[in-house]
């Protein structure tokens, strides 16, 4: 299994680059359930790090929660316990985590999820991200309201994305939000000619009722 990571992003242009929607990390965990408040603990983290657009790095482990995973959690994955037995203990996989995200903005489809998973994590070791989360599944029922399904695997159809089949894996569900969300970045500057749509426009439709969605992307 390959880990890659950089440097922290935005060493050049800093303030500029991280205005930008298209200059995210794009995060998915696996986990041995729904909520770390009923202490559940993260199993794998899959990220694709975007800048201007363009993936340049992707971060993927597993890692070893401390217990065993049920065997809805190993079909659901297909991660098993054999092969979290072998993994690095969460503390360690998310230390390493922590400074691949240096300060990006995160995005996760469904990122309410992830963000509590990441905090609680983060929170067991004593780490912490200063970016701020978008989510690509609210921002996509905004730009999408007719379609049936805003899931992950509707969404990739929709948008014809080209993916290798897999889903509930970390990386590959992470690779496929970041097509998903760069697929809507374009999207919204053809429709709406807004040219590279800052981070916080992002944030702010997907807090914005479905009805108002033209009214503030044709706003100048």
């Amino acid at each position: 299994m390959v880990i890659r990571y950089t440097a922290p992003l935005f060493s050049i242009g800093h303030s500029i680059v991280k205005m930008l929607a298209n200059s995210v990390v794009v995060l998915d965990f696996e986990t041995t359930g729904l909520s770390p408040m009923q202490g559940d603990r993260a199993i794998e983290i899959g990220a694709v790090k975007i800048v201007d657009g363009q993936c340049i790095d992707t971060y993927q482990q597993l890692m070893y929660p401390g217990r065993r995973v049920s065997s809805f959690i190993e079909q659901y994955t297909g991660i098993n316990n054999q092969m979290l037995a072998n993994a690095a203990p969460c503390s360690v996989v998310m230390d390493e985590f922590a400074d691949f995200i240096g300060g990006c903005n995160l995005v996760a489809h469904n990122a309410s999820f992830d963000k509590r998973f990441l905090d609680a994590e983060f929170d067991r070791i004593g780490r912490s991200y200063t970016g701020e989360f978008a989510c690509s599944l609210l921002l996509a029922r905004r730009l999408y309201q007719t379609i049936p399904s805003h899931k992950l695997g509707a969404l990739v159809d929709y948008k014809q994305i080209a993916t290798d089949g897999v889903f509930h894996r970390a990386l590959a569900d992470a690779q496929m939000t970041a097509d998903l969300w760069l697929a809507m970045l374009a999207d919204i500057e053809q429709d709406y000619q807004r040219n590279m749509p800052t981070f916080k426009l992002i944030q702010k439709l997907c807090k914005t009722p479905k009805a108002g969605i033209s009214k503030l992307l044709s706003a100048r």
